[in-house]
């Protein structure tokens, strides 16, 4: 997909304009009180452009699950507050259950240059996930032009994400496009070598990434819980260890088809292992054809370790998606920290797609470190597999 070739919000006029923007202000609540911002401060650059240009600007995002009906715990009301402390002025809330009622009309209406407000949480409308017509108008009917800058909602094609831009100049804002530079520059025109490092709990999760890949990298490494269904194609004991069964010819599939294109497949040569699935449970190390019955691998081992930072050494660039092992529990962190020092350290064009990943990097302390930390998750997998985004496929293209 050309998603490289789309507009910006600089390739249009805002002066003067009602912008309605399409942030991702979905963030952890505590009650009222915000537990991390960062998706809000992600979404700056793009807002304090509009406002210094003298666009007046029209914010709207979804918060969580309300299930299309109005609940006030998921009302974007602190939202509007944090954003007014980082603006250094009023973002107003405009309080409709409907979304886009009396008060958002009125409010938008009157806004001046410069001037932002905050739409309810777009999914107190059940019409937003259907992406139904009629809601898709209402949004519209507030603005003139509108900017999708919510790159982890990209995947769905919803009102506030699709619909709207066929009523609406569409563009992006600052954020997606730098996702869009980053992952579809990676894709289409890599610094070599290219290295892919997969891990996570399930082949069938990323599958469609892997066979994407095969095609585009020099190098494919292997970890995490799905490492264990290729080891059971090589015929190797697991245990006890995470299989998918159905899974195992497809995995096989993969291996052959990298050796044919002779891309490198690196999969765990040893692991650390533990009795059960649990934090303080005895643990070991043990070579990959070697793993006890009754005893699961939880981590990869320090020669597997070694395998994959050589590897990771040399690279140009990096894609990154998913935790070498349970690298939420200390025993089980050794891996994804050598990979993640690896990638800090190899110079390399660094890219973070994806929850888990980009969860371990920054609470392991190694998020400055790395080019791009990806603020979609689904998206980002989606992204890697080649498919077409349907919120950015909507926005217009470059002349």
């Amino acid at each position: 997909m050309d998603a490289l070739n789309k507009k910006t919000v600089e390739d249009i006029d805002v002066a003067g304009k009602k912008v309605l923007v399409r942030c991702d202000f979905n963030v952890p609540l505590n009650g009222s009180s915000i537990t991390n911002d960062k998706r809000i401060v992600a979404a700056l650059p793009t807002i304090k452009y509009l406002i210094e240009n003298d666009a007046k600007v029209i914010l709207c995002s979804h918060l969580g699950r309300p299930k299309g009906e109005y609940k006030p715990e998921f009302s974007l009301a602190p939202v509007a507050e944090r954003l007014s402390e980082y603006l250094e002025k009023e973002v107003t809330l405009a309080e409709d259950k409907e979304v886009v009622g009396h008060n958002a009309r009125t409010m938008a209406k009157n806004l001046q240059n410069g001037d932002v407000m905050l739409l309810e949480n777009v999914r107190f409308r059940q019409e937003e996930t259907l992406n139904s017509d009629n809601f898709s108008q209402e949004l519209a009917s507030l603005a003139e032009i509108f900017v999708n800058d919510a790159f982890g909602t990209a995947h769905r094609a919803h009102c506030s994400t699709t619909g709207v831009a066929s009523y609406l100049p569409a563009v992006c804002g600052f954020l997606i496009q730098k996702e869009i530079e980053f992952m579809g520059g990676a894709l289409a025109n890599p610094k070599r070598p290219l290295v892919a490092i997969l891990g996570g709990a399930k082949v069938s999760d990323k599958i469609g990434v892997i066979s994407n890949l095969i095609d585009k990298c020099d190098t494919i490494i292997i970890g995490g819980g799905m490492a264990y269904t290729f080891m059971k194609y090589l015929g190797h004991s697991i245990g006890t260890s995470l299989l998918e069964v159905d899974w195992i010819e497809k995995a096989g599939k993969m291996m052959k088809d990298a050796e044919n294109k002779g891309v490198k497949f690196l999969i765990p040569i040893d692991n650390k292992v533990g009795k059960e699935y649990s934090e303080n449970t005895e643990a070991m190390v043990v070579n990959s054809d070697e793993i006890p019955d009754g005893w699961m691998g939880l981590d990869i081992g320090p020669a597997t370790q070694k395998l994959f930072t050589d590897a990771i050494k040399g690279a140009g660039t990096v894609i990154w998606n998913g935790p070498m092992g349970v690298s939420e529990w200390k025993e089980f962190e050794g891996g994804t920290v050598a990979v993640a020092n690896a990638v800090a350290d190899s110079g390399a064009i660094s890219i973070i797609g994806g929850g888990d990943s980009v969860a371990a990097v920054t609470k392991l302390g190694f998020a400055d470190k790395m080019s791009h930390i990806s603020t979609g998750g689904g998206a980002s997998l989606e992204f890697l597999e080649g498919k077409e985004l349907p919120g950015i496929m909507a926005l217009q293209d470059k002349d």
